[in-house]
């Protein structure tokens, strides 16, 4: 319901355009003799002639005298009254007036008061529940909302299903993202083909990301594309990531050039790296800049192109610096060589005594970038706090590269590099991964079992829920100490 008799014409802020035309009655006059003669419509009408001049406090006395004989409008309209002005307990008792005869607007707004300003979780639960069972598409998704905060997976599911199957596409993204955290894949494509043909580019996004993350390029990209047309950064950059693959270099620096104007920071590095590869070494260094404040990969290439092309070695030597400080391998190499040069000596940098721990600077590999990226937003969806993407990536490519070293390094035994399935803790012999792991780098086993079970949790949505932030952050140095002991802390 929205503030019934209000036109477009309001002077009144935030009164919005009526539910239901009601024409104005000519004699202003007459409408006050009737108004004070007890006639009850007569007097909602004069509170939106008042509401419509501003003239707030005339409002309220209408709609109050015409809310007292049973107009359930006014009713409403004085809740929306008391809620912009700040009355908590009066709007509760008059959307509570209005609620009680059946109006789905009404028993919505209440349901809002009860939980936002005074915590009653039943009691909106309630009225939440009424309004959708009454039609209102706003209170179906509330109430589903307010279920999933309940822990009631299937209540969330029943309301977000009613919201969804109406016409709300934010609900639809949402029971893909139930699916996906399930472990249903085919319920997630399911509502975010749903939304996304609707509309949502966040649903077109995370639908190309489940497609890119089941190999499906094809069709992945032409999910990134249905995103992109909305300005979604995230699209445009995997377009590029695409387009590079391809050697469509044009393509890939449009791409990323559109997705680092719209907000995604790693496409700035990105765009450089396409722009040095195009020769274009002005613009090259323009995207560099824009990102080597947090990028450390971009903070390296920016020096190495200062002293390249400019022989600019003080230049140079503040970027390799900030790249080193990150723990880029490459980057302290050029400052120990760069070094001698201004007349400095390494051994008075920090970051070459005591360096941090090796950057992870591998090429993601696609799906398991989307698969890192999916966890993160099914995490972050609620607001949530979640790790980033470029962490879960580092998991899941540390145990691809230990375990592939099993097989190619020679040093080790035959593992389980393909990811099918981590031993059980008990199990010995040429299987046990975990425990060759172990033996070889001197971690202890429940170490490396807990990054073996992040990882499985990451490609097997349903299996355990998504690892937090601490946990990620304890799983990484497991991941940069195996690494390191294993000798393959400069990959």
């Amino acid at each position: 319901m929205t503030l019934v008799g209000a036109t477009e014409a309001t002077a009144w802020p935030g009164i919005p355009v009526p539910r239901t035309p009601e024409p104005l009655d000519p004699a202003e006059a007459n409408l006050l003799d009737r108004a004070r003669d007890g006639d009850r419509d007569a007097a909602h009408r004069l509170g939106r002639l008042c509401a419509e001049r501003d003239d707030r406090l005339g409002a309220r006395h209408w709609w109050e005298r015409a809310a007292r004989a049973g107009n359930v409008d006014s009713a409403y309209n004085l809740g929306l009254w008391h809620r912009t002005h700040g009355t908590t307990e009066e709007a509760i008792g008059w959307f509570e007036l209005a609620a009680a005869t059946g109006d789905a607007d009404a028993a919505t707004n209440l349901a809002s008061m009860l939980l936002e300003r005074r915590g009653d979780t039943d009691a909106a639960r309630t009225w939440f529940e009424r309004a959708a069972e009454d039609g209102s598409r706003h209170a179906a998704r509330r109430l589903a909302l307010l279920c999933e905060d309940q822990g009631d997976g299937m209540g969330a599911r029943r309301w977000h299903f009613r919201a969804a199957v109406d016409g709300d596409l934010r609900s639809a993204h949402d029971l893909g993202f139930l699916g996906y955290a399930a472990g249903d894949e085919a319920e997630a494509l399911h509502w975010w083909e749903y939304a996304a043909r609707g509309g949502h580019a966040e649903a077109a996004y995370h639908m190309a990301l489940l497609l890119h993350a089941a190999r499906d390029e094809k069709g992945a990209e032409a999910f990134y594309r249905l995103a992109a047309r909305a300005d979604h950064a995230g699209a445009a950059f995997r377009l590029g990531d695409l387009a590079l693959g391809r050697g469509d270099l044009p393509t890939a620096r449009a791409c990323f050039e559109r997705a680092a104007r719209t907000g995604r920071p790693d496409a700035r590095r990105m765009a450089g790296l396409v722009c040095a590869r195009m020769d274009d070494r002005q613009a090259a260094a323009h995207w560099y800049e824009r990102a080597a404040a947090d990028d450390p990969e971009a903070a390296f290439r920016l020096g190495l192109l200062l002293v390249a092309e400019h022989n600019d070695l003080k230049g140079g030597r503040h970027w390799f610096r900030r790249a080193a400080e990150f723990g880029h391998h490459g980057a302290m190499v050029e400052l120990r060589t760069l070094l001698p040069l201004l007349g400095a000596s390494p051994d008075a940098e920090d970051c070459l005594l005591d360096p941090p721990p090796p950057r992870w600077n591998r090429p993601a590999e696609p799906a398991q970038a989307a698969r890192a990226e999916l966890a993160v937003a099914a995490a972050r969806r609620r607001g949530d706090s979640a790790a980033e993407p470029a962490d879960l990536v580092e998991i899941l490519g540390t145990w691809d590269l230990v375990t592939g070293d099993l097989i190619t390094g020679g040093n080790l035994v035959m593992g389980d590099p393909a990811g099918a399935g981590l031993p059980d803790a008990d199990e010995t012999g040429p299987a046990d991964t975990v425990g060759r792991l172990a033996r070889a780098s001197g971690l202890h086993r429940a170490a490396i079992e807990h990054l073996g079970l992040v990882r499985a949790t990451l490609l097997r949505p349903g299996t355990a829920p998504w690892p937090t932030p601490a946990e990620v952050e304890h799983v990484l140095g497991t991941a940069r100490d195996l690494r390191r002991r294993l000798d393959l802390g400069r990959t």
